[in-house]
Formats: C-alpha cells, structure tokens, sequence
C-alpha cells in the first residue's frame, strides 16, 4: 500500500510540475521531450513522468507522439474557439445550480473571493486579476459539489492561458474586468437562478469576442464571424 501511495504522490507531483513548465514557458510549445528527458529534469523515473503525460493529454496541454515523445500543444485559433463553446455549454448551466443550491456558507466563500478580486483590482496588477478572476469562479462554481465540471472548465482556462492570450491589461483594465463580473456575483447572492446562469452567458460572450478577435487579427486570419463561430442567436 505504501509504494502504491508513493507511486501515486509522485504521478500527482509530475503532473502539478509539469502543468507549471508548460503554463510559465518552461516547457516550449511545439518542442518534442523524451519522458526520460524529462524524468531527469523532474528527478523522478519515467513511469510517474508517463502517466502524468497520459493526464496532461486528456486535457489538451500535450499530445504524446509514439515512439518519438512528448510535445507540448501549440494552441490553435480553433481551440480557442472550441473552448469557449464548451464553456457555454457547461459553465451557464452549473452557474445557473450554484445559485440554485448555494448554502449560506457558500454564500460567504463566494462574498469573500468576489470582495478580494475587487481589491486585487484595484491595484491594477494584471496577473494578480487573473488569478483573482480564476479563483472568484472556481469559489462560485465548486457550489454544486460537481468537481468533474469544475475540472473540465479548470483545464479550458489552462489550455486558453497556454495561448498566452488574456484581456488583462491589452484589452480591458483590472477593474473592467472585476465589474464585468458584478452581475454574476449579484445573482448568485440572490439566488436567482435564471439570471446566474444569462450573466455567464453574457461575460463569457463578452471575454470571448475580446480575446477571439483579438487573436484572429494578430495571427493573420482573414476577418472571424465570432459569433456565427460559437452559435450565438
């Protein structure tokens, strides 16, 4: 039991690791590593370096190529797109229970992280907001208690961060984007289900045409029909 425990915390510790290289730049999208290449970097055996490849890979942060190695994905405009429409798809139903079924301790949880956002706002600090960003909506959506879906929308904010792409600060200040996220807030305080679940609706449509074509210009793509793209009506 103790070496399948040991077995396992070093698979975790592989995966935590790696997902930090590859999201800070250590490891370079498009490079190829060998899982032994990246064992000794780690200073872990290959085993625990492949079966944290194999979980990296469901998540899009990797693609393993046999026989040859590892190669850290190269986000395309399509992936981006892909992933605001499972965020659609996903988080405005979950943001829709989180206000449904929300406790009064959940109530507090959500207050304290909207209030620290809006202070870390306020000092203008773009990577400091985006963490905020990140943990106001995780504090909202873990809610329901259905961490599959949290997970998956986790790994949609890790493969958009790999583009290195954000509306913070080349889009939008720190406080715009605290305030586009008042009225979520709002009606998760209320438990107003219906109108939680429209104000996801709206921000991520919003943070979607920003980055979307913002991306499509810089890339040299022709001019995007954003919202065709994602099916909005």
């Amino acid at each position: 039991m103790d070496n399948l425990e040991r077995a396992d915390n070093l698979t975790d510790q592989a995966i935590t690791r790696l997902r930090t290289a590859i999201l800070g730049g250590e490891l370079k999208p498009g490079e190829l590593y060998s899982a032994t290449q990246l064992g000794e970097w780690l200073g872990v055996s290959r085993t625990p370096i492949r079966e944290a490849v194999q979980q990296l890979a469901k998540t899009g942060l990797v693609a393993v190529e046999r026989n040859r190695g590892i190669r850290v994905r190269s986000t395309t405009l399509e992936d981006l797109i892909d992933g605001f429409q499972v965020r659609l798809m996903l988080e405005v139903p979950v943001a829709r229970q989180a206000a449904a079924v929300r406790t009064d301790a959940d109530v507090q949880r959500v207050k304290e992280a909207f209030e620290a956002f809006g202070q870390i706002a306020e000092t203008g600090d773009p990577a400091a907001t985006l963490r905020a960003d990140r943990d106001f909506h995780l504090a909202l959506l873990t809610t329901t208690g259905n961490h599959r879906a949290v997970k998956i929308l986790e790994d949609l904010r890790n493969v958009v961060l790999l583009t290195g792409v954000e509306t913070v600060p080349r889009s939008r200040s720190s406080m715009e984007a605290f305030e586009d996220h008042r009225d979520i807030y709002q009606a998760f305080m209320d438990g107003d289900a219906e109108k939680a679940g429209e104000a996801m609706r709206r921000h991520i449509i919003n943070t979607a045409r920003m980055l979307v074509l913002r991306e499509a210009h810089e890339r040299g793509s022709s001019m995007v029909d954003v919202d065709s793209l994602l099916n909005w009506t």
